[in-house]
């Protein structure tokens, strides 16, 4: 997917907007840009009209007048389900949780380097081209894999000779293959709940942490060492191992 994958370059500063259009083409990439959250929309729109080629990441600053890169950002994620990574000189633990609830996948703060913008674009990218394949068991972490089609979650052992088949329900198995599949990406209770029970579903969004709950204890009891689902506090969950 990295090779000419489609970056929305979304930033108010005309020099860095062109700067970073300059280098991503000349990497290789198309790219689209728009200079506010207004015109962000209209080209994710147009992408999903098909007068664009679909849209695989965006890079999406945060200081921006009239609708900023927040606000942004949940509209986008309504419409798209892509890495998005915020450009920003914010830097508080508030303003990044902020990020992670609309729906963002990683900060990277100004000023920075283009060639570490580049690497982090490319690592998201390739792990977004790993995801795609929904028959393809997935590693974690080293000892921890997932087969998405066969619905299966195990933990190797050694050389890989011991394996171990954790004994998910239906639910708990969604909820591991909705976090994994972004690796990094936050994901608040009331979203998972209505992702894993559906939009119409009679309940309560809080039934996610005794659900999460559960499956901390299973990865417990095959001793896989690392929790992999984070708990991020005052938003939700994420899925921490790579």
């Amino acid at each position: 997917m990295t090779e000419g994958a489609h970056l929305l370059i979304v930033d108010d500063e005309r020099a860095i907007a062109a700067m970073l259009d300059q280098y991503f083409s000349m990497e290789g990439y198309k790219t689209t840009v728009a200079s506010d959250g207004r015109d962000a929309l209209s080209a994710v729109d147009a992408a999903a009209r098909g007068a664009l080629s679909p849209i695989d990441l965006v890079l999406l600053d945060v200081n921006m007048p009239d609708m900023d890169g927040f606000a942004t950002c949940k509209l986008i994620r309504e419409r798209l389900a892509c890495p998005i990574i915020f450009l920003t000189a914010r830097v508080e633990d508030a303003d990044q949780l902020d990020g992670f609830a609309a729906g963002g996948d990683d900060y990277v703060l100004k000023p920075f380097s283009l060639q570490v913008l580049g690497s982090r674009v490319r690592a998201h990218l390739a792990r977004e081209s790993r995801r795609e394949d929904p028959s393809a068991r997935v590693w974690f972490g080293g000892n921890l894999s997932i087969d998405y089609a066969q619905r299966s979650v195990q933990i190797s052992r050694g050389d890989g000779a011991e394996v171990q088949r954790l004994d998910l329900t239906r639910t708990e198995f969604d909820i591991v293959a909705l976090l994994s599949k972004k690796p990094g990406r936050v994901y608040d209770r009331t979203f998972i709940y209505e992702q894993v029970w559906g939009w119409n579903a009679d309940g309560d969004a809080s039934i996610v942490r005794e659900h999460v709950r559960r499956i901390r204890k299973k990865f417990a009891e095959v001793g896989l060492e690392d929790d992999p689902i984070e708990t991020v506090w005052g938003v939700g969950y994420r899925w921490g191992l790579q």
